[in-house]
């Protein structure tokens, strides 16, 4: 199991190091994750100048607002992936989490694991599951870290690479297992953006079918998706309250399992009872 601590990831969203002015206005979105491109994002040509100013936003401690922030670097397998990855070495003033891209096996995770732990960074890890080999691999993926803290299904790409349409019923097979994979270490698991950004409504439905299949939370390509997303992947009122009472309920009793309005629930069933209380908290607030 993942020692990651629960917390609401129900959206996030991209912006670039490239323009670190976007930054504050990002985290101030109302999303859950704000996550700094290093990558698809930014044209080969400005990839340096783009770490610099991304790095250079986590120098100054961060504020304690409950938004998670993450900084997506280059696949570690291309030369820009291997350039962030020392760049973040050589300071002392990490990002709080990394996002792993394109990642096929897991070594990549493991040798940045253990780069990480060498230079003494607590650096958490949020990997991307987008490649035929990725998703092969994904339950392995999964467990070879107790740094990870949550897996990311790559639509767009993962479509390309298995040759189908990049819609729901073609990648349902491909989003199921890295479902799997993610729940099966305690994970959270966080589905692709939708891209039609005039589409509301298929962008809830889709939001809808990603959170009853087990996702945590979606990605948004703009800010005017976030507030959706946070509702459809907030749990209601009467959830809210069924989940305190089965964590008092089990904590009360000290046992693996508990006998709540004549239903027999096993403990396995807290993890998500504390993520539906994580979320209800960080609405509280």
């Amino acid at each position: 199991m993942s020692n990651s601590i629960i917390r609401p990831r129900r959206s996030f969203i991209f912006t670039p190091g490239l323009k670190p002015e976007m930054f504050p206005k990002a985290l101030a979105s109302g999303t859950d994750i704000v996550c700094v491109e290093l990558e698809d994002g930014i044209a080969p040509k400005d990839k340096a100048e783009a770490r610099k100013h991304a790095l250079a936003l986590f120098e100054k401690p961060q504020e304690d607002d409950g938004v998670e922030r993450i900084l997506r670097i280059n696949c570690m397998r291309e030369q820009f992936g291997v350039e962030d990855v020392q760049a973040i070495l050589a300071t002392d003033t990490p990002p709080p989490a990394l996002m792993m891209p394109k990642v096929r096996t897991p070594d990549e995770v493991v040798m940045l694991d253990n780069l990480l732990t060498e230079r003494g960074h607590d650096t958490r890890l949020h990997i991307i599951i987008e490649t035929n080999a990725g998703l092969e691999a994904a339950y392995e993926i999964a467990h070879c870290s107790s740094r990870i803290d949550a897996l990311f299904f790559g639509g767009v790409d993962m479509a390309a690479e298995l040759r189908c349409e990049n819609a729901w019923e073609p990648l349902l097979y491909a989003r199921s297992r890295v479902v799997h994979a993610a729940a099966s270490a305690g994970l959270d698991v966080i589905d692709v953006p939708y891209l039609d950004l005039e589409d509301h409504e298929g962008m809830v439905v889709a939001a809808r079918q990603a959170r009853a299949l087990g996702f945590s939370g979606k990605g948004s390509i703009h800010p005017k998706q976030i507030a959706a997303l946070n509702e459809v992947f907030t749990p209601d009122a009467d959830e809210i309250a069924r989940a305190r009472r089965i964590i008092k309920t089990f904590e009360e009793a000290d046992t693996g399992l508990v006998v709540i309005d004549g239903k027999l629930i096993e403990k396995p069933v807290l993890r998500d009872m504390y993520r539906i209380v994580a979320i209800a908290d960080r609405i509280a607030k």
